[in-house]
C-alpha cells in the first residue's frame, strides 16, 4: 500500500493541475461545506471504521467528526468573507514623504501543500482536519500523507471528500493521498510543494522541517511537534479548593488515555498541607480512573519505558504508578518530584521532556523563587495553565505575574481551567514556541489559513489589468482598508 516515488510524483503533479480549479471563492466555500456534509452522512461507517484502527470508541470518535464537520463550514464562512485576503489599496499621495505611488496588496495560495496526519486524532487532524480544510480555503490543493494508525480511514475519508470536491466540477487532484514512510520523505522533497503542516513527535517532526530547509528552495513547514503543557497551582488556590483542581488535573491528564497535545505533563503544586490535600484528591481520582489502551505499540513501549525510566529518578515518588495495564493497555498515574530537583540542568530534566500517555508530574516547590527558577527552564508549549485563588483570580495578590510569567512560554494561558479541549473558534490559537511548534502560526482556528498564502503588491497597474479582488469598485464586496480607512 506504500506509495512508490513515482506514485508521489503524479499525486503532487494531479494536484498541482488543480490549483485553478480552486480559484473561485464561491466553488471552495461550496467544496467545504460539502465536504462536511457528506462526511455527516458517512458518519456510522467512518466512526466504525476509526474505532477498528484506533480503539478511540465511537463517543469520542463521533464528537471528533462532528467537531472536524463544524471546522470545515467555519472555514467556507471565512473563505465567503474574504477578510483573509488582506485588501490594502493606497491612492498615491505626491505630497507624502517619499511620495506614495499607487499600491494594491493581497494574499494569494502558496501552491500545494503537504498535510502529515496525526495518530491521536483520526479525523480533526488528519486527511479532513485543521491542516487540509484551511489550506483548501485559501484555495492550496493539498496532498495527505496518511498516519499508519489508520490507513483504511484515510482512504475512506479521502474518497468521501473526493466525492465532494467532484460534485463542485473539481478534479480529483484537489485531495491527494499517499502511504509510506519513504512517500513521506518524498512529499517534503517534491519541488511542487510549496508548503507543508505536520503534527506527531519532535522526531519525526523536526527532520521534516530540516528536510524542508535544506531543500533547494526552502518551503515554510508548519510542525506541531511536542508539549509539555506546564500548570502553576499557587498556594492560595490550593488552599481555596485542593480537592477540586486535584481532580480537575486528574480528568484532564488521563483525557484520551493521555493521548493529546495539550495534556497538562508537568504541574507545580506548594508543598506543605495545601499541597498534601490536592495530591490526595489527585490520588483518589487517578486511581479510580481505569487502564485504557494506547493508539499503538510503539506508543506504549515508549510510554511504560518513560515512566519506568522518570521512576527511578532520584526523589521522584509515584503516588499511583503508571505503566503496563495489560498487553494492550496502560494504567494511569503520576510522579511527584521536589520542584529544586529540576532548578538547574541535571538528569531530572528528563521530566521537563513530555511523556505521550496518561502520566503527569507532580514538582513540590517551597516558594515563589523555585516556581520562577522551574519557569525559566521550561520548553516552549501549546500551552500554560495557572490555578489562582478567588482573590488572586480578583487582581489582588499575584494572579497578574503568574500571567506575565507564563506567556512567554506558551500560546494559549489558561485561568482557573484545563488545557484539553481546544475550541474552534476565530480567536483560538494552537500553537506555541520551539519545540510546540516550528512557527508562530496557530493549526485552530481561523487565522490557521494564513500559513498557506502570501502577500503580493501591485504597483501603478492599470485597473483594466488588476485582479478583481484590487479593483477600486470592488466588484466582489470584500472587506478592505481603502486608503487608510477600513471597509466592511
Amino acid at each position: 500500500m506504500e506509495a512508490t516515488a513515482q506514485e508521489v510524483d503524479a499525486t503532487v503533479g494531479a494536484a498541482h493541475a488543480a490549483r485553478g480549479a480552486l480559484a473561485d471563492r464561491a466553488v471552495r466555500a461550496a467544496f467545504l461545506r460539502g465536504a462536511a456534509a457528506h462526511l455527516e452522512k458517512a458518519r456510522d461507517q467512518l466512526v466504525e471504521a476509526a474505532d477498528a484502527e484506533t480503539a478511540l470508541g465511537p463517543v469520542r470518535l463521533t464528537g471528533e467528526l462532528a467537531r472536524t464537520c463544524y471546522q470545515l463550514r467555519a472555514f467556507a464562512d471565512i473563505v465567503d468573507e474574504g477578510a483573509f485576503l488582506d485588501v490594502v489599496i493606497d491612492h498615491p499621495d505626491d505630497t507624502a514623504t517619499p511620495p506614495v505611488p499607487d499600491l494594491r496588496r493581497h494574499k494569494v495560495p502558496l501552491g500545494v501543500v503537504a498535510v502529515y496526519s496525526a495518530s491521536n486524532f483520526p479525523f480533526a487532524f488528519s486527511v479532513p482536519g485543521g491542516d487540509t480544510a484551511s489550506a483548501l480555503a485559501a484555495g492550496c490543493p493539498v496532498v495527505v500523507k496518511a498516519h499508519p494508525d489508520h490507513p483504511a480511514l484515510s482512504e475512506l475519508v479521502a474518497k468521501v471528500l473526493r466525492t465532494a470536491a467532484a460534485r463542485q466540477g473539481l478534479p480529483e487532484g484537489v485531495l491527494g493521498l499517499v502511504h509510506g514512510f519513504e512517500a513521506g520523505v518524498e512529499l517534503i522533497g517534491h519541488p511542487l510543494v510549496a508548503a507543508a503542516g505536520f503534527t506527531g513527535s519532535v522526531r519525526g517532526g523536526r527532520a521534516l522541517f530540516d528536510a524542508a530547509a535544506a531543500r533547494p528552495v526552502p518551503i515554510p513547514f508548519h510542525g506541531e511537534l511536542g508539549s509539555l503543557n506546564p500548570v502553576v497551582v499557587t498556594e492560595a488556590a490550593a488552599t481555596e479548593r485542593a480537592e477540586a483542581i486535584g481532580t480537575g488535573l486528574a480528568a484532564s491528564m488521563t483525557l484520551g488515555v493521555g493521548q493529546f497535545c495539550v495534556k497538562p505533563g508537568l504541574v507545580l503544586v506548594p508543598s506543605g498541607a495545601a499541597g498534601d490535600g490536592l495530591v490526595t484528591s489527585l490520588t483518589d481520582a487517578v486511581s479510580d480512573t481505569e487502564a485504557g489502551v494506547l493508539l499503538d505499540h510503539r506508543m506504549w513501549d515508549d510510554f511504560v519505558a518513560g515512566v519506568a525510566e522518570r521512576a527511578q529518578l532520584p526523589d521522584v515518588d509515584a503516588p499511583v504508578t503508571p505503566g503496563a495495564g495489560g498487553e494492550h493497555s496502560v494504567s494511569p498515574g503520576f510522579l511527584t518530584v521536589p520542584a529544586g530537583r529540576l532548578t538547574a540542568e541535571g538528569e531530572h530534566d528528563l521530566l521537563l521532556e513530555e511523556c505521550f500517555g496518561p502520566v503527569t508530574v507532580v514538582a513540590r516547590y517551597e516558594d515563589e523563587g523555585e516556581v520562577a527558577a522551574v519557569l525559566s527552564r521550561l520548553p516552549g508549549s501549546l500551552t500554560a495553565t495557572v490555578q489562582l485563588s478567588e482573590e488572586e483570580a480578583a487582581g489582588r495578590g499575584r494572579g497578574a505575574e503568574m500571567l506575565a510569567e507564563l506567556t512567554p512560554l506558551a500560546g494559549r494561558v489558561l485561568v482557573n481551567g484545563w488545557p484539553t479541549g481546544v475550541a474552534v473558534a476565530p480567536a483560538q490559537h494552537h500553537g506555541g514556541p520551539y519545540p510546540a511548534t516550528t512557527s508562530t502560526s496557530t493549526s485552530v482556528g481561523g487565522t490557521a489559513i494564513e500559513r498557506w498564502l502570501r502577500p503580493v503588491v501591485y504597483q501603478n497597474a492599470p485597473q483594466a489589468l488588476l485582479p478583481a479582488e484590487l479593483r477600486d469598485d470592488n466588484p466582489l464586496g470584500l472587506p478592505r482598508r481603502f486608503d487608510g480607512r477600513l471597509e466592511r
